[in-house]
This record gives C-alpha cells, structure tokens and sequence, in this order.
C-alpha cells in the first residue's frame, strides 16, 4: 500500500466505485432493499454528482479505489442542509486515517457551498462508522430529515457546519 490520495470522481472511475459500494455493503450484511445498494445512481456516479452543490470523492491507492464518499444537498428537504453520503471504505482502507480525511474533505466542501449543516444516515451495526462520525462532531437525532429512500437504515446523524 503506498500513500492514498484522495481526489474527486471521474467518468472513468465509476465502474470501481460501484464495487467498492456494492462490497462493502454485501460485507456488512445490509439489506439490498432501502439501502443505497439499491440506489440507481450507483452506478453512475461521477455523473450524478456532475450538480450543482454536489460532490463526490474517491480514495485511490496504487491506482485502485478503496473508499469513497459525497457531499449533496439533502433530498426533499426544505433547508440548507447537506447530506454526507455513500460513504464506503473497503477492508483495507479502514484504520489508516482514511476516514477522517475523507469527512473533512466533504465537510470542506459543503462549507464551499455554503450548507450549514449536514446529515446521514447509517445502520445500527455500523458501530466503527458510528464512532468516527461522533469523532467528527455528528450527534444522533431522533428521526430522520428529508426523504432520502434508505428506509432501512434507522440511524440519523447531524453536524452543525
């Protein structure tokens, strides 16, 4: 393993993405229904994040994907609230660090764009994503915001930007 970059998606790197996403869910167990393993956009990434006020971002080391992560307004919601999404880390970019940077990017990034909060949505069983959002100052709110269609995922999480 060499030294990650971290740097925004391109068109070619879509196909990689949607692996990396699909296999990390298929991992952990998450249901292929309510869940962004279902999510159409998968895979077409760079161009669903080719929005205004949206970005996505890939983890690269030695030339493969290993993590990646987005920063979008959050959908069907009346605010200015962005939401922290499809955040996936492979087996091997977990406990490097990797993680952290990437929030900060995205929450660099919908600073940019001038969100003042942003949300996510996660499983209960995720606890080591769990703790690194709680790390980066996202607190647990009682229901979800917007409409995101991830009804099976039961946990909700807000950082003030």
């Amino acid at each position: 393993m060499g030294e990650a970059i971290i740097r925004e998606i391109t068109p070619d790197d879509n196909a990689q993405v949607t692996q990396v996403i699909r296999k990390v869910l298929l991992d952990f167990g998450v249901p292929k229904v309510g869940t962004a393993y279902a999510d159409k956009a998968l895979d077409n990434m760079y161009e669903t994040y080719n929005a205004p006020n949206a970005t996505y971002f890939v983890v690269e080391d030695d030339g493969q994907i290993i993590g990646c992560a987005g920063i979008a307004q959050l959908d069907n919601y009346e605010g200015n609230v962005c939401e922290l999404q499809k955040m996936y880390l492979l087996e091997e970019a977990r406990g490097r660090g990797l993680g952290s940077k990437m929030i900060m990017v995205c929450l660099e990034k919908a600073k940019e764009y001038g969100f003042e909060q942003c949300y996510l949505e996660t499983m209960p069983y995720m606890e080591a994503a769990q703790k690194l959002y709680k790390k980066n100052g996202f607190e647990y709110i009682d229901a979800p915001m917007g409409n995101t269609g991830h009804y099976s995922c039961p946990v909700w999480m807000l950082k003030k930007l």
